[in-house]
């Protein structure tokens, strides 16, 4: 029989037992000519086989910083504030505008939060309850410990008991779209990626999220197995492993082929990175215990993911990267010398911290140059954020009207028949190539 007549037969056949909307017809006859028949004859077919397909849209959250995770808070309380009054929508939230989500120390908790399935099928946090819980608990994520670092012992009983009380035995699974969670494995002595996707399709990947948060704020070594107790390791913090998870997400999605199909470069991304305030220069010229110079590193690591982002995007990364950081803001040094004094005072700090997080929103964006430095940008970071809110809605008004094919087909079942994608702890080592 020719390929014609296949194609129409089983067409045929498909229309005779199921309501094929639209898309649906399209994405079979794309499929079907060109993996049984070769690249599509008909000009209708190869204009949808080339048509756009949209942006994936990467959210990616830095380490506690000089706010212990408030700067990114109150950034994302922003963004859904304007997310809802331009959407129209009252409940809209960030998880239903980004496709994926990367966070580490603080912002993995973050990540968590607001992306974590709830028993109504919503995120289990609006923004703002999330920027609540990181004020009250601020000195928890991301406290310096003045000696022994990387000690081998348990997580703080606070903070599990916290996270236990907020995640439940909900896993990595019950996420509402590709999360992504740092932490450094001890175990192996590498970076290792708490995935959504590898929770589902590969054994010994999936942890509850109350652990994963708690390994990727740990300062001190923890252990944890997975639910099927197939993995174990001795896990520290995202910080100390990739305090800016940016360029780990934009590696997993050009690598996930499953999941974002179409997505072949950066020119396909919208890529918003939050940072939460560096490491003030007096104050850590005059501490020099070992988590200031951790803090150190961990400014310097976060800065040049920033800069080799910024050179990857070209062109493109004033419309489609956006970075928000905080710098030079008078008052980090209290905050340093604060998380150092054994006499933990959260009130004071925790209003310290809010109001240094306003200001930083209200700074003008410092933009990196690789090598070169940095250069002081024309918008606030409140401008910015404002700006890619509308981008944000866009991208989400295109897919609702648009017949071309999805650019983001997330795993659902636990279990995918195809061969297993590479885990996404191997990618990190071919971030060189993007």
């Amino acid at each position: 029989m020719a390929a014609a007549e296949v194609s129409t037969t089983t067409l045929s056949m498909l229309d005779d037992h199921f309501d094929v909307d639209k898309l649906t017809y399209e994405i079979f006859s794309i499929l079907e000519n060109k993996f049984l028949f070769g690249y599509p004859k008909d000009q209708h077919l190869m204009h949808a086989a080339n048509a756009p397909s949209g942006k994936v849209r990467i959210l990616s959250i830095d380490a506690g910083g000089s706010t212990d995770g408030v700067l990114a808070a109150k950034s994302l309380a922003h963004l859904e504030a304007t997310l809802r009054r331009k959407s129209g929508n009252p409940d809209a939230r960030v998880a239903d505008f980004f496709d994926v989500v990367a966070g580490a120390g603080a912002g993995g908790i973050l990540a968590g939060l607001l992306f974590t399935r709830g028993k109504d099928g919503r995120p289990i946090f609006t923004a703002e309850e999330a920027l609540k819980l990181v004020l009250q608990n601020a000195g928890k994520f991301s406290r310096p410990v003045p000696t022994g670092i990387l000690r081998r012992v348990f997580r703080p009983a606070k903070a599990e008991k916290l996270f236990n009380k907020v995640f439940g035995e909900l896993s990595l699974k019950d996420t509402l779209k590709a999360v992504l969670i740092p932490c450094y494995d001890l175990t192996t002595g590498a970076p290792f990626l708490f995935s959504r996707a590898d929770a589902l399709e590969m054994d010994g990947c999936d942890f509850k999220m109350a652990e994963v948060c708690g390994a990727t704020i740990a300062n001190r070594a923890v252990e944890l197995r997975s639910n099927d107790g197939r993995k174990k390791m001795a896990a520290v913090g995202g910080g100390v492993a990739m305090n800016n998870p940016t360029a780990a997400a934009i590696t997993h999605v050009l690598n996930n082929k499953q999941e974002f199909p179409f997505c072949k470069n950066v020119e396909d991304l919208i890529v918003v990175s939050l940072g939460n305030g560096e490491m003030d220069c007096v104050a850590s010229n005059q501490d020099s215990t070992p988590s200031a110079y951790i803090r150190i590193a961990g400014d310097g690591a976060a800065d040049m993911v920033d800069q080799a982002v910024s050179m990857a995007f070209g062109k493109l990364r004033t419309s489609n990267y956006v970075r928000i950081q905080g710098n030079g803001i008078v008052g980090k040094r209290s905050i340093n010398i604060t998380n150092t004094n054994n006499n933990w005072d959260e009130k004071s700090n925790n209003v310290t911290l809010d109001a240094i997080a306003n200001k930083m929103l209200a700074q003008k964006n410092v933009e990196s140059v690789l090598f070169q430095g940095k250069k002081l940008a024309e918008s606030t970071n409140l401008e910015k954020l404002e700006c890619f809110g509308g981008e944000l809605i866009k991208e989400q008004e295109w897919r609702k009207t648009s017949c071309v094919l999805p650019p983001v087909i997330l795993k659902q079942s636990s279990l995918s028949s195809s061969p297993p994608r590479s885990s996404s702890a191997t990618t990190l080592s071919t971030l060189s190539s993007y």
